[in-house]
């Protein structure tokens, strides 16, 4: 017989689990940073391309657009399954991650640009290659009908909006990948966590949002199969700078900043099964960590209180106790 429960981390216990990672993240070695995001941007890369297969619909498209779109979001989230539950760095999970761990004082401006910066170039590094090596010389668009869908899908993302319009969409992108980065966080066990991930990003792609990672496979992809009126600097412009500052928006600020202020700002120490952080040596100490000169005199009185209760509990047969 099979039992069904939810096994799953408390808000507060997850956003202090966010910021851990933001910390552990900002402080890694930079060349595993960069080999990170090279693989994030790679699988989502993948993911992508799965997304354009399935929207190669002609008559769907013509007739029942949001059906095909629909049926496209249901597949894209398994891509951030794969970058979390390997540890990828995405640089638009990075967003909540590290903003979350310098509002917590844990980590610095600096390293929290810097991490920004790296996992950037890394999920662009990994995006081209797979355009270029995999999709591109391997010609799995090249022939029709899977060509003019990269034409169409293309146009629609890049060419047609205006660049508020692709800030705005990014701003309600990243608010949703964000979330399924903190819900993937809060479950407990796997199906939890692929779960948690699954929906937000299911709607996230349904709705047609930008992603600046997902647009590094789509608009170089259109750009090789020489999609109309596309080029580089329209990219730059258009998909990178928009979508990237949409994304920065709904990720720290939308995510991450509210979910500090909810449940980290003014708040005290979050214990995450029984284990405090240490703010001095960076690292997870067992118990309560001790803050002040009070709570070491009130922890040794209570010591000193439960061992006199435990003497008064014993025994005392044979044993005279008078003077």
């Amino acid at each position: 017989m099979v039992t069904l429960g939810i096994n799953a981390y408390t808000p507060q216990e997850t956003i202090e689990l966010v910021s851990r990672a933001g910390v552990k993240k900002g402080k890694m070695r930079l060349d595993k940073v960069f080999l990170s995001s090279v693989s994030a941007g790679a699988l989502l890369s993948c993911v992508a391309a799965s997304c354009l297969s399935v929207n190669t619909a002609p008559w769907y498209q013509e007739n029942a657009p949001g059906l095909i779109r629909t049926m496209g979001a249901f597949v894209f989230p398994y891509g951030l399954v794969l970058i979390v539950l390997t540890g990828a760095d995405l640089c638009t999970g990075t967003f909540m991650y590290t903003t979350v761990s310098v509002l917590h004082r844990r980590l610095s401006v600096y390293n929290m640009l810097l991490h920004w910066f790296i996992t950037f170039w890394g999920n662009l590094a990994g995006s081209l290659f797979i355009v270029a090596i995999i999709f591109g010389y391997g010609e799995v668009f090249s022939a029709e009908p899977y060509r003019t869908e990269v034409h169409n899908f293309v146009t629609k993302k890049q060419v047609t909006p205006t660049f508020h319009e692709i800030f705005l969409r990014g701003i309600g992108c990243n608010w949703l990948v964000c979330l399924a980065c903190f819900l993937g966080m809060q479950g407990r066990d796997l199906a939890s966590k692929v779960l948690g991930i699954w929906w937000p990003i299911y709607a996230f792609v349904s709705l047609g949002f930008d992603h600046v990672v997902a647009n590094m496979f789509f608009i170089p992809m259109g750009i090789w199969l020489e999609t109309p009126k596309l080029s580089v600097g329209l990219y730059v412009w258009k998909g990178i700078i928009p979508a990237g500052l949409g994304n920065i928006v709904g990720g720290a600020l939308f995510c991450g900043a509210y979910y500090w202020y909810m449940y980290i700002l003014m708040q005290p120490d979050i214990p995450v099964d029984g284990m405090y952080y240490d703010r001095v040596e960076g690292i997870e100490v067992k118990g309560p960590r001790k803050n002040s000169d009070d709570e070491e005199r009130n922890e040794y009185s209570y010591k000193n209180h439960d061992r006199r209760r435990d003497v008064a509990d014993v025994p005392t047969i044979g044993v005279s106790t008078r003077a």
